[in-house]
């Protein structure tokens, strides 16, 4: 069986841990710090910090920000819960965005309808790789949280994503496009905010008392972190390569493949197609060794109980998530190609 996602890891991520265990200096100390560097250095920040997760990452860039109870904050729905759980951690309100049927991303038209007074931050996720309309959300002049835990490496307009928001965020999970198995980073321009966010990352030798978090990682997650970034470039060329044999094979079929606006670097971190029957595609797919999956499990309005998303619940009801990492050799590639033409035809 393919499974859906699983992460690159070779001999150099291996040694990279191993020099931490062996060290003895496990928790969070010098590869934190030289993580933390190395990710803010390529983005084309002033500085980052290492946290637990991505939706830790969202969380404390949300405190950071001072949004809180009586807050607005704008998303797209097609996304996972991580920024929904976030908002509600500090309190403040969700206002759930529609998303744009071409490229996945928030669609900033319906954006604009919803802003209000109220409105203190927008969560601008770069869905499956694709950068969002970074000019035309930041042309709003409202704090932006960049979402980059699908993105990394990803550009628009030749700038990396991570470096347009106040804020942005990543994540290292173990299906992520560099992994450390649980993970996360905040990156920013300001560095009042980072020093903020540093000071909320951990609870422990304070001088005063005030709501921290135990959000630190180990210097384990970090080494390994340091390790993959190293090989990010590769891993986006492989990701690429596999998307352009995708690509060519729906193009046969005379099925739109993922749309690219010009401007933008699509890093394929998912290859995701809109199919009119997906489910019975996924269950093809399943029966002849490769798992498909919805790209989202379910959009977020659908959570909230609430209707009028209809571009959302398009996406939703066709889109599939077809494998694709570094890892896949040519012989697996090769197989998903036969089973999707068998599958489709």
């Amino acid at each position: 069986m393919i499974p859906h996602s699983k992460p690159t890891l070779d001999q150099s991520d291996f040694e990279s841990v191993l020099q931490v265990l062996k060290s003895g200096q496990i928790v969070q100390g010098e590869q934190n710090a030289r993580f933390e560097e190395n990710l803010s250095s390529l983005i084309g920040v002033k500085g980052g910090v290492a946290v637990s997760s991505g939706t830790a990452a969202l969380h404390l860039a949300l405190i950071s920000l001072g949004i809180g109870k009586g807050a607005e904050v704008i998303l797209p729905g097609f996304v996972c819960t991580a920024p929904l759980n976030a908002i509600y951690y500090v309190g403040a309100t969700p206002v759930i965005a529609e998303v744009d049927r071409l490229t996945f991303n928030i669609d900033v038209k319906d954006l604009k309808k919803r802003i209000t007074k109220k409105t203190k931050a927008i969560i601008v996720p770069h869905m499956f790789g694709l950068p969002g309309d970074m000019e035309d959300i930041a042309s709003l002049g409202i704090p932006i949280i960049e979402d980059c835990a699908h993105s990394i490496g990803s550009r628009y307009k030749d700038n990396y994503t991570g470096s347009f928001g106040m804020l942005s965020i990543f994540s290292f999970y173990a299906t992520k496009v560099i992994a450390t198995g649980e993970g996360g980073m905040v990156l920013s321009d300001n560095e009042q905010l980072i020093a903020t966010i540093k000071d909320l990352r951990d609870y422990d030798e304070k001088d005063d008392f005030a709501v921290r978090h135990n959000y630190k990682i180990t210097d384990i997650q970090a080494a390994l972190g340091i390790s993959q970034l190293k090989k990010l470039s590769l891993f986006i060329q492989k990701r690429k390569e596999i998307a352009d044999k995708y690509g060519r094979m729906f193009d046969d079929l005379s099925i739109p493949a993922p749309f690219v606006p010009k401007d933008r670097e699509h890093i394929f971190y998912r290859y995701v197609v809109l199919l009119e029957n997906a489910a019975r595609f996924m269950e093809s797919m399943m029966k002849r060794g490769v798992t498909c999956r919805r790209p989202v499990f379910k959009p977020l309005h659908r959570y909230l109980g609430l209707s009028g998303y209809t571009a959302t619940d398009v996406l939703w009801e066709r889109a599939v998530s077809i494998p694709i990492y570094p890892s896949l050799t040519d012989e697996e590639v090769g197989l998903i190609i036969d089973s999707m033409k068998l599958a489709l035809s």
